[in-house]
């Protein structure tokens, strides 16, 4: 997964390397058009929506670059040999996934997966207008901070941006190969649709989603383990990231399943911890209490990571050498006036909406709009060398420093921390984009018109997707009841807990955690914080799990962990079997089983909305 966020947990597994520029393009060759950019918009839109879903489910979220890319190449092709039309140029194409990323990077850049729900968690009650103001207010942020690093980053130091790199490859194949981008279009659809079917069936038919095991085989040992949340779960979108995320990432969320629901779970019931009245997944019962030394592992995993990567942090303080004229291929690039004046407006913006909306003192926004200058800078610079946006580490240095400077003030804590990671999210996918265009030749000034275009698609998709979900799913688990007093069924949102469980002790103190929590964090603190220093000692660190997926695993329920677990396992056998179309269609199939079930996840939501059931079913055809 690339553009990965709030805690990615592994980078891009696009195998990319910087040979400089690919592509030298023809002096009428058409680029930023109204095609492009409505293509990459509508794309991307279908990015942000899908993300919505998926990030509340597991924490993360996925970019729209190659998504965009492939599907607006293979779209316009197939329309051209329909009608006669002129396709996309590698321009044009460049502009659609130049927007669509923008647009798609928007649910993280909002805060849409941390810190607005985890407000909402606290009892915050935010509505269109006042997260429409916000997401506004602080979109641009990253953009503008992206666009005086390009030559450093980009020109200078021809920093990888893998995910930038394996775009312009991606582009450049497809054009040389124009078949094999409609294949990997065919199967993304294809499957897409499997499982937005598979999803819609679910809707009616929630047993086939969660086969009742233990109903159905007497076994008691099968009724311990579905207690304990260990049960069969038929899900594409979890499938399609176990595909993803790679055999390190889905082994660790096991283990830390294990640890969690399998050990933890249940002593916390028999040391008298949780009150055996309270269900499993109750916050006042185990799930509430497992909770703690989930984030603690996880926090613990960000903040040494990013302390262990000094000399990324010292780099970027550290400007190189080097001519822009005699290695920009572009005759057009952006404006000083642009990137500043853009700058300075999206500053008062965000010290407007911060100040109306959550009553933070302007001199506090300006304070944390500064530090996301120079901290989205850090994370570029991650991007570049790793393709791991810390967007959730850039937001908790952020929630450390605002607990020491306004104590006890929980919004404070969250919304400086979001405007943070939002910089983040923005400049990295901004950067990202600039080496894709980079390797085209493409010109930057023309690809901020389409960042800004996809920025704004983004804004008016992901928010009312965001409330759309808010009103027929429990977001974080805080027991919300339907409008017939049953209880909705939940999204983890997973990222949010670890941001409103950090604002909670910085702003209480210990008196936050439950009952005989506090070895168990002191624990997960140990155990984040060594996984990273032994990733960094070891000769052979491969098989050291990831942290920030065991943290996952203690917030999520264990069946979302075993799903992709099994959906890794299955895409490892593939590529046993058949090798060469695992490598070039698992991408495509994995995006194709997310996008389906995401997509129609929003559609089954406007169907329980209006309480389109299977009762409604039942009695439509009975």
């Amino acid at each position: 997964m690339s553009g990965v966020g709030p805690d990615e947990p592994e980078a891009a597994t696009q195998d990319a390397v910087d040979v400089g520029p690919l592509y030298t393009p023809a002096p009428d060759e058409l680029q930023l058009t109204v095609r492009a950019v409505l293509t990459g918009c509508l794309l991307g839109a279908v990015v942000c929506a899908m993300n919505i879903y998926f990030g509340l489910k597991t924490g993360w979220s996925i970019g729209g670059s190659l998504i965009s890319a492939i599907l607006g190449f293979s779209f316009f092709r197939a329309f051209a040999g329909a009608t006669g039309a002129q396709p996309l140029t590698r321009l044009e194409v460049n502009i659609a996934q130049t927007a669509g990323s923008a647009a798609g990077s928007m649910t993280s850049a909002a805060g849409l997966l941390s810190a607005i729900p985890a407000m909402q968690m606290l009892g915050y009650e935010l509505g269109y207008f006042e997260l429409t103001l916000w997401a506004a207010s602080i979109a641009w942020l990253g953009v503008f901070y992206a666009v005086p690093l390009r030559e450093q980053m980009v020109l200078v130091e021809k920093l990888t941006f893998p995910t930038g790199t394996a775009t312009a490859n991606t582009i450049m194949s497809m054009f040389a190969e124009g078949a094999d981008a409609l294949r990997k279009s065919r199967f993304l659809l294809g499957f897409g649709i499997m499982a937005a079917a598979l999803q819609l069936v679910v809707h009616f038919f929630p047993e086939v989603g969660q086969p009742p095991l233990e109903a159905w085989i007497p076994l008691s040992a099968l009724g311990v383990l579905a207690t304990y949340q260990f049960s069969l779960l038929n899900s594409p979108l979890m499938w399609g990231a176990g595909v993803l995320i790679g055999p390190r990432v889905a082994t660790s969320l096991v283990i830390g399943a294990v640890v969690a629901w399998g050990v933890l779970s249940p002593w916390s019931y028999s040391a008298g911890l949780v009150p055996d009245s309270e269900a499993v997944m109750s916050m006042k019962g185990a799930r509430g209490w497992i909770l703690w030394p989930g984030v603690a592992i996880m926090v613990a995993d960000a903040l040494t990571s990013l302390a262990l990567s000094w000399r990324t942090i010292l780099n970027t303080f550290r400007p190189r050498k080097g001519e822009q004229s005699a290695l920009d291929t572009s005759d057009d690039p952006i404006p000083t006036a642009w990137w500043v004046g853009g700058l300075a407006v999206a500053s008062v913006l965000t010290v407007g909406a911060a100040w109306h909306l959550f009553s933070i003192h302007p001199i506090m926004t300006l304070l944390a709009v500064a530090m996301s200058s120079v901290l989205a800078t850090i994370a570029t610079r991650s991007t570049g060398e790793t393709d791991i946006n810390p967007i959730g580490p850039m937001g908790k240095v952020t929630q450390l420093v605002y607990g020491g400077l306004a104590p006890g003030d929980i919004q404070a804590n969250l919304m400086t921390a979001a405007i943070t990671s939002s910089g983040a999210s923005q400049a990295g996918d901004m950067m990202q984009d600039l080496k894709t265009g980079w390797l085209l030749g493409a010109s930057p000034r023309q690809q901020i018109v389409a960042q800004l275009a996809g920025v704004t698609a983004g804004i008016f998709i992901c928010v009312p997707t965001y409330l759309l979900f808010d009103a027929t799913f429990d977001i974080g688990g805080t027991g919300k009841l339907d409008a017939n007093g049953n209880p909705m069924r939940v999204m983890p949102a997973p990222a949010a807990q670890a941001w409103k469980g950090m604002a909670e002790v910085l702003s209480k103190g210990l008196d936050a955690l439950p009952d005989g929590a506090i070895p168990a964090v002191v624990a997960g603190l140990v155990v984040g914080a060594a996984i990273p220093i032994l990733k960094k000692v070891l000769k052979d660190p491969r098989w050291l799990p990831s942290g920030l997926a065991m943290g996952v695993a203690f917030i999520v329920p264990a069946y979302y962990s075993l799903a992709m677990f099994f959906g890794m396992v299955a895409y490892q056998a593939w590529m046993r079997v058949d090798k060469v179309n695992a490598t070039a269609l698992g991408y495509a199939v994995a995006c194709g089983l997310i996008a389906g079930e995401g997509l129609m996840g929003i559609g089954t939501a406007v169907l329980q909305l209006f309480e389109l059931d299977r009762a409604w079913l039942v009695g439509l055809f009975g």
